[in-house]
């Protein structure tokens, strides 16, 4: 009988042999909380591949002992579903694991949502995709959801050399890791695909003692990836470079990368969604029309599909790859919630709290505020943060010819208070 895969047959049996995700199976984290509780709630975990969305799944389901289930959603229909369901009605506790969950319907999502509102089943759902954007709102609102991230240099090297020394197959061999970097770049945090790569190349070789080089690495690596697959590792790199082209303003690569993806019939919605996210964090407010541009295309390529809707994708990519970019208004949320974080506890300042009450007026809410709309321009020089961080520039126009007049703008209302 052929052995499972390396990937499969490292699996843990029990949380102290994950690697990774420490923020949720770390000491005191709220998977270990959870099990010692013995309360589990419905969940998605949402992460890359490779990561241990399913084998947290499985190690939740062995360490409180109850009933698992589990549904791909690349086969499973509402049939399925309600199969399970069945036989879970004849349990206590179970667990369904539904891999790929953001590839069900709304229909078969929805035939969900009966037993998990009664508790007939506790759902554990895995997804490459935002929650936000694939699950039904009904079905999101009734689970939480986890962040899982890449492994990292640290981890992923753990696992090899874990592998190396207990699998059963790999450890009658001599096997040393000479060189790792082309494993760990190949591999973009994902477990699965680094190991079961280097199994590739252990079989490949047949040889009792081997060093892992990077150039033996790379030889099989070309073997094994010379075609994209849609569902597998490569849908991440290619729509990598895609993003990374546009950003880089190379319309021609920007083209390069869309073809493959469009001849190997990936999503069109998986595209025009990376490019309305690029259209904000990339251009900005360069060319605001750009957001506006993606959000059409998104709207156009959902109503149209294949095969005329690669020529809305093409003209979005190159509109985006060739307009001017700036990524100041990205750093300037991500600098305000920082901020945020940390000063949570300031009060909103007297004068812009709102005064619906005679006893909030007499508590002075709303008072010494003054209406822009009253002044010349529109605009009044008045206190808008809290007293501790006022002058605080969070938003640094960027350097092109639209972000320039804003940033003149700002500096003949605000002269030297924020530094424009």
């Amino acid at each position: 009988m052929k052995a499972a895969p390396l990937a499969e047959r490292m699996r843990p049996e029990s949380l102290s042999g994950f690697f990774g995700q420490k923020h949720l199976v770390g000491a005191g984290k709220i998977i270990p909380q959870m099990i010692r509780n013995q309360q589990i709630v419905s969940m998605l975990f949402w992460g890359p591949p490779g990561v241990g969305k399913t084998t947290l799944a499985n190690l939740i389901a062995n360490e409180l002992q109850l009933p698992f289930f589990q549904l791909s959603a690349i086969n499973a229909g509402v049939k399925d579903i309600r199969d399970v369901i069945a036989q879970a009605e004849q349990t206590e506790g179970a667990i369904l694991f539904i891999d790929e969950i953001h590839r069900f319907s709304k229909s078969q999502q929805d035939s969900l949502l009966g037993a998990v509102e009664k508790g007939i089943v506790t759902l554990i759902g895995a997804t490459t995709e935002n929650p936000s954007f694939e699950v039904i709102n009904a079905l999101l609102s009734r689970c939480q959801v986890y962040v899982l991230e890449s492994l990292d240099k640290e981890e992923l090297v753990a696992i090899l050399e874990q592998a190396i020394k207990e699998d059963t197959l790999l450890k009658e061999k001599q096997i040393e890791l000479k060189e790792v970097d082309a494993l760990l770049a190949l591999s973009g945090g994902d477990a699965r695909k680094t190991l079961n790569l280097l199994e590739l190349i252990v079989v490949g070789e047949g040889k009792q003692k081997l060093e892992i080089t990077n150039a033996l690495v790379e030889q099989y690596a070309q073997q094994k990836t010379a075609r994209y697959d849609k569902n597998g590792e490569q849908h991440y790199d290619i729509i990598s470079a895609f993003i990374k082209s546009m950003r880089g303003s190379d319309p021609n690569a920007t083209l390069y990368w869309l073809a493959r993806m469009t001849q190997a019939g990936e999503d069109p919605k998986f595209i025009a969604r990376r490019m309305l996210i690029l259209a904000s964090e990339d251009i900005g407010n360069a060319n605001p029309t750009a957001l506006v541009l993606a959000n059409t295309c998104f709207d156009a390529v959902t109503k149209i599909g294949y095969p005329e809707c690669d020529l809305i994708l093409s003209q979005t990519a190159v509109y985006l790859a060739c307009s001017d970019k700036s990524n100041a208004s990205y750093k300037a949320i991500r600098a305000a919630q920082k901020l945020a974080n940390a000063s949570s506890h300031l009060e909103v300042p007297l004068h812009l709290r709102n005064s619906p009450t005679k006893l909030m007026k007499q508590l002075d809410y709303g008072k010494n505020y003054k209406y822009a709309h009253d002044f010349d321009n529109n605009f009044v020089d008045l206190e808008f943060l809290p007293e501790q961080i006022k002058g605080k520039k969070l938003y640094d126009p960027g350097n092109n010819a639209r972000e320039a007049k804003m940033r003149k703008s700002l500096k003949d209302k605000w002269g030297d208070k924020y530094g424009y």
